[in-house]
């Protein structure tokens, strides 16, 4: 009677990930055409740039590791340079981090609980809460962390330095997916010392697979820096990534840092709570009631680890939490199984229940966010996760200049919308692919503003943009306007106005042949130029 009990378990299991799986991807699918995001396009532009043999940081700075814009060149070559292709790639990279997240599950805690897990975290990375129908980086480093998680667990087991050598090279790859991802190897030495200190592996062991380890993170990371030095490009690598990011990274204080913390944190689980409930049973049973073993140790090694990269600078945005979910989603099928081995212990029978929790947890925020996820057109789905960013609007200017200039044109964008160059197919006339640095209060602002202004001078971009909307700046009382008054005086002395976006709760209007005299700009507008013959 147990063992049908514990095949039906399993078989009920394997049924709700398939369910969940099938959801997601359907879902994941009616929202590829969604317009690129900001992160999503400088990503799509660097990749693009890539793809054209520029190296990155030459034609677009960026504070963030290059990894993710090598993986977008990648996911582009298959699929296609499109918002579509982009969300097929990030639906692909999903899949695998789920059965990632299966396998390490597995591994961790057992078969069920690999399974629930891995349905928990395909339903809790799609959930518009964390952004996560957008192609993040954060999508990229769980993929990363997840698999070499899975093969250092394995490793230990195993005694093999070759699989220790694989998963290092593997976090190595998350650390260049976004800088956080450093925070999986850390994770990854605690492991061995753990495993050293439970007696599965003696000293000189522990010892050497530390180094193997280390080696094989080093790697990739070794790598990258010499093709970039090989390109020219690493000296505007080590400023974006090292010294301003540095900078960036200790501009909140620890009392903003709580404040940003409770203003998103609640946010972040949305209507995906009872996964999050669930996840908050398994880490209480883990921490009380789940034997102590080595096992037990590395799961919670992990979830501290993930919960650590969500932190680095204290901003807490949505799409940060991505890096916790794969951890949330192994407590969450911990606790299905502790709940399964309670029931079986008293009436095996009844053990399969333990799923139809499981089954209404994973169905719960799929079905509150149905309008979303599978009813709603891509217009009125990207303003519910959007509001007036202008993405949609970049679309229909990048189209233009396309359409108006020859490939060997170049764009300026005043304002932090990348994703125009990346669907003009045009090269910018600056490397300021984001203006907020420029807006900080932080010591490089202002040689920021007139690099950028010199830059855009020398290159004498056939097409200026200019972005009239504070979120793309993100002016303070404190910023430097040294940039605003230049442009008022370089405009009009070299360019000619041929466009004007006004941008509405209701929808945009859009004037694509000159600015009509009797139409009023509304407060967030963008307005086209192009460079006077």
């Amino acid at each position: 009677m147990k063992a049908r009990s514990e095949s039906l378990v399993r078989l009920t299991a394997w049924i709700l990930l398939g369910c969940a799986v099938v959801a997601v991807v359907w879902a994941r699918i009616r929202l590829a055409g969604l317009p690129l995001e900001r992160d999503e396009g400088e990503y799509a532009y660097t990749g693009q740039l890539i793809l054209r043999g520029i190296a990155p940081y030459k034609l677009a700075y960026s504070m963030k590791f290059p990894g993710t814009s090598v993986a977008y060149a990648g996911l582009m070559s298959i699929f296609g340079q499109s918002p579509s292709g982009i969300h097929v790639g990030l639906a692909i990279v999903n899949l695998l981090t789920v059965i990632f997240v299966l396998l390490l599950g597995c591994e961790l805690i057992g078969g069920v609980a690999g399974i629930a897990a891995a349905a928990a975290y395909a339903v809790l990375s799609l959930m518009p809460h964390v952004l996560g129908q957008a192609a993040h980086a954060t999508h990229f480093v769980v993929l990363f962390a997840s698999a070499a998680a899975m093969l250092l667990v394995r490793a230990v087991d195993r005694r093999s330095q070759r699989l220790i050598f694989a998963a290092g090279c593997l976090f190595g790859c998350a650390v260049l997916m976004k800088q956080p991802g450093v925070l999986f190897v850390v994770f990854a030495l605690l492991s061995i010392l753990v495993a050293s200190w439970r007696g599965q592996l003696t000293v000189r062991q522990a010892t050497r697979y530390t180094v193997v380890l280390v080696g094989g993170a080093l790697l990739p990371c070794v790598a990258a820096a010499i093709a970039l030095w090989a390109t020219g490009v690493f000296g505007k690598f080590w400023f974006w990534t090292i010294q301003y990011a540095a900078e960036y990274g200790t501009r909140v204080s620890p009392v903003e840092a709580f404040e940003l913390f409770r203003g998103h944190f609640f946010g972040v689980i949305g209507t995906a709570w009872p996964i999050w409930l669930l996840a908050a049973a398994g880490l209480a049973l883990c921490l009380f009631r789940y034997r102590a073993t080595t096992r037990r140790d590395l799961l919670l090694a992990f979830t501290f680890f993930s919960a650590l990269a969500v932190c680095p600078g204290f901003y807490f945005r949505p799409h940060y939490f991505i890096l916790l979910l794969p951890a949330v989603s192994l407590l969450a099928g911990l606790a299905i199984t502790i709940l399964v081995e309670a029931l079986s212990s008293r009436a095996a029978k009844f053990a399969p229940a333990a799923l139809l929790l499981l089954g209404l947890c994973l169905a719960w925020p799929i079905w509150s966010e149905s309008d979303f996820f599978f009813q709603r057109p891509l217009s009125e789905a990207n303003r519910m996760v959007n509001g007036t960013n202008p993405f949609p609007e970049s679309i229909k200017i990048g189209e233009y200049i396309r359409e108006n200039s020859a490939p060997g044109d170049r764009v300026a964008v005043l304002g932090s919308e990348p994703q125009i160059y990346f669907y003009s197919g045009r090269e910018s006339a600056t490397g300021y692919i984001y203006t907020y640095g420029l807006m900080e209060p932080q010591p490089y602002a202002l040689q920021m503003q007139r690099e950028m202004i010199e830059e855009i001078e020398a290159a004498r971009p056939k097409f200026l943009v200019l972005v009239v909307i504070d979120k793309s700046w993100l002016a303070g009382s404190d910023s430097d306007l040294t940039i605003f008054r230049w442009v008022d005086r370089y405009c009009d002395a070299n360019y000619e106005q041929v466009g004007l976006i006004n941008i509405k709760d209701t929808g945009s209007d859009y004037f694509l042949s000159g600015h009509p005299g009797n139409i009023t700009p509304a407060a967030e507008r963008i307005l086209l130029y192009r460079r006077k013959t």
